[in-house]
């Protein structure tokens, strides 16, 4: 089994390390640090939480000199998990001498007093958004031309939320030579055009956990038929005694009316989504660090930004637009090998929804609340409910359908099924579009 004290550290990681209670890679750590070492582009898949950040931080921080210069760059989609790197690498940094530094950069934050601090030194380690990199970049405060090292971190996230061409300037401007490491839990198509613009023979790394969702981790499914959502959250929150329990809804306006719900139910619950101030969502967040909350409702801005220590349950109050972000959502409990459960609601009419989700390979396990507990639900129950949901298709489509019965041709249903299902994935398509365009107008708004 590999250890880091393998891998030849410098003293100062070693102590740090040592510190922070590391002592073996995790397997994205293991078949990273070497290639980083070997100055290779790479292109690195690997789920959430699987300890991607230490996998280019530990090597491209051990090949660091005193120079004041940027020597690695880090851009990363939302102020949140540019918070989570910087805090990671101070914790590295705090063995080193004092020639060393780190910066972050990301937008709400006082943009005079960034420039200040880049007036009288240039740091060895810039971490920051997109948006505000390049704007101290075009107006020649941060200097980038002997950077290193470049990491482009949740690189597909960067693409949803309209960054990419903040990026793509960013990335122009630096020196041909220089390492890119490119970091994503998903690898988009519509990135592939960047990849091959910037990188240089990349080694794709695909980190493959066996399963799309942690052995680790119960996944329930539960129907809210006839019930209250809100209270039905409710119930699930107190049964039993969870540790940490986050909440995931689509919309700031979901969040909020959850929020409200459970503490006039008299829960203390914490709520963060892109409508707060940064200085509300870092406040925010060290409370719930310091463990003064035990309930956290979020947009999907937590599922890929934050990272929330100790979460035993999650629970999908609605299913993502876009699919993907189920796995992220999930991907918040069950960390570091401990057991998390989590749990989606589904309403009557998001049959297909289950339906698409478990195309990925996500398996559930149908339950629901009786008398005040967690009991088996029967799977059939949902196969009735989807059968009734199908009666509700395109005017256009049930003469479709209509028809071919009518006619009876050979392979008629296999027919009417691949209607069915192209018209619901290009309805998909259309609702996935409008979603991204309004959260890519928000987000970029809100990081100008």
């Amino acid at each position: 089994m590999t250890k880091f004290s393998q891998y030849n550290f410098n003293d100062a990681i070693n102590k740090s390390l040592k510190e922070i209670n590391f002592d073996e890679p995790t397997p994205v750590q293991e078949a990273v640090i070497s290639l980083v070492n070997k100055k290779k582009d790479i292109i690195v898949q690997s789920e959430t939480g699987s300890g991607k950040t230490h996998a280019f931080l530990l090597p491209a921080m051990n090949a660091l000199t005193p120079k004041q210069e940027v020597q690695l760059l880090i851009v990363t989609p939302s102020r949140e998990l540019a918070y989570q790197i910087y805090e990671d690498t101070q914790a590295l940094l705090k063995n080193y001498s004092d020639e060393y530094h780190a910066f972050i950069f990301v937008g709400g934050a006082d943009r005079d007093r960034q420039k200040r601090k880049l007036d009288a030194h240039q740091p060895q380690i810039a971490i920051g958004t997109p948006g505000r990199v390049w704007d101290l970049i075009k107006e020649n405060d941060l200097h980038i031309e002997n950077v290193q090292r470049y990491v482009v971190d949740e690189a597909d996230m960067t693409l949803d939320m309209g960054f990419l061409k903040d990026v793509d300037s960013i990335t122009n401007k630096l020196p041909d030579d220089r390492e890119m490491m490119v970091f994503s839990a998903t690898l988009p198509q519509k990135l592939e055009p960047f990849l091959n613009k910037y990188m240089h023979g990349p080694k794709r790394v695909e980190i493959d956990s066996g399963t799309v969702i942690p052995k680790n981790v119960d996944n329930w499914l539960m129907f809210t038929h006839g019930r209250d959502k809100k209270e039905f959250i409710y119930q699930l929150m107190t049964i039993g005694e969870p540790y940490m329990v986050l909440v995931f809804a689509n919309t700031k306006k979901s969040v909020d009316s959850i929020y409200y719900y459970l503490r006039e139910k008299g829960l203390k619950v914490a709520r963060i989504h892109g409508g707060l101030t940064p200085r509300e969502r870092k406040r925010t967040m060290k409370q719930v660090e310091n463990l003064e909350y035990q309930f956290v409702i979020a947009t999907d801005l937590a599922a890929r930004g934050i990272d929330i220590k100790g979460v035993s349950h999650v629970i999908n109050a609605e299913i993502p637009v876009d699919l993907d972000f189920l796995i992220h959502r999930i991907g918040r409990t069950g960390r570091n090998k401990m057991s998390g459960t989590a749990i989606t609601l589904y309403e009557p009419g998001e049959e297909h929804k289950v339906d698409e989700i478990e195309h990925m390979g996500i398996k559930f396990d149908p339950k629901d609340i009786k008398n005040g507990e967690i009991v088996e639900a029967k799977e059939r129950d949902r196969r009735v409910h989807r059968k009734a949901s199908q009666e509700k298709l395109d005017t256009k489509l049930v003469g479709f359908v209509k028809k071919q019965k009518n006619k009876r041709k050979p392979g008629y249903k296999n027919k009417i099924k691949k209607a069915i299902s192209d018209e619901r994935r290009q309805q998909k398509k259309i609702e996935v579009r409008q979603s991204r365009r309004a959260e890519r107008n928000a987000r970029r708004d809100k990081n100008k």
